[in-house]
């Protein structure tokens, strides 16, 4: 038979009787599975905090000026600005206006200011920021939409005034030749400069692109360089005629600011002075 004493949170002792006890040499009278439970399960507390999120607020087409709006907002040590932002145009104010898409620091839409400097919102978490009040505004050097979102236009302009592609006189179609070979040490040498996410995250942050509308900008001469260094690439001649001129590399005071902020780690200023090594023939 089985004897069970049992409270609300508690069991003392199971009996368990064979009615043929011992016949089979199995002489187990009783045996206890459980004592009477003292400890309590702890309660798990939210290690969550609150930080003053300020967003920049402004429509150009109805605005004088940019204001900013001011939310509490709490946050675990994983919560990066974007999803914070994103609390906020959930629970408080569904007008604020935001570009974002992968959340992975991959597609580069979420660039802004953050605490006044250069970042991707998705790639910037709260607790590394060490501050209780996070400011967020759309980067600079570029034309406003409204609130955090700017316009591209000009940077894909400039982009592809650079010729982004491998120029080549012959293809593969013209030949027996079906690919391009390269050698670790020669994709080595434009690798780097590849990462590039067109977040602008580097323009925003140029000095020359405050003052000259018409710089062609660090991301464009990084992205020269990517090409010019593939030994693939037969177009040396012709991008480094575009950027010779009174608006482009030779605008860039090497601040070195752009460096700074890319979350790639392209290194727009390295690849501007291996342009110029080109120009002044200091490389070949």
């Amino acid at each position: 038979f089985i004897w069970l004493c049992s409270g609300n949170d508690w069991f003392n002792r199971i009996w368990f009787k064979n009615n043929y006890y011992d016949k089979y040499g199995d002489g187990i009278e009783m045996a206890q599975v459980s004592s009477t439970v003292d400890e309590q399960v702890p309660t798990l507390l939210s290690a969550s905090k609150s930080i003053l999120l300020r967003i920049s607020k402004f429509n150009p087409e109805l605005d004088e000026s940019s204001k900013f709006m001011e939310f509490t907002v709490s946050y675990e040590k994983w919560t990066t600005v974007l999803e914070a932002i994103l609390d906020v145009k959930k629970h408080f104010d569904h007008s604020v206006a935001v570009r974002y898409s992968c959340r992975q620091a991959t597609c580069g839409s979420c660039g802004m200011l953050i605490n006044g400097k250069p970042r991707l919102a998705c790639f910037t978490k709260i607790s590394e920021l060490d501050s209780d009040v996070v400011t967020v505004e759309p980067m600079n050097n570029f034309p406003v939409i409204r609130d955090l979102t700017v316009g591209f236009e000009k940077l894909f302009d400039t982009h592809q005034k650079i010729k982004p592609y491998v120029i080549r006189d012959d293809t593969e179609l013209e030949s027996d030749q079906r690919e391009f070979l390269q050698s670790p040490q020669e994709v080595e040498q434009y690798i780097q400069f590849a990462n590039c996410i067109k977040c602008g995250l580097c323009n925003s942050a140029c000095p020359t692109m405050a003052t000259d509308s018409s710089f062609v900008g660090p991301q464009a001469l990084a992205q020269a360089y990517r090409y010019v260094a593939d030994s693939r690439d037969k177009g040396k001649d012709t991008r480094l005629n575009i950027i010779d001129e009174s608006h482009g590399i030779w605008r860039c005071h090497f601040a070195g600011s752009c460096s700074q902020v890319c979350p790639k780690g392209v290194d727009p200023a390295m690849g501007i002075q291996f342009l110029r090594g080109y120009l002044l023939g200091f490389r070949n």
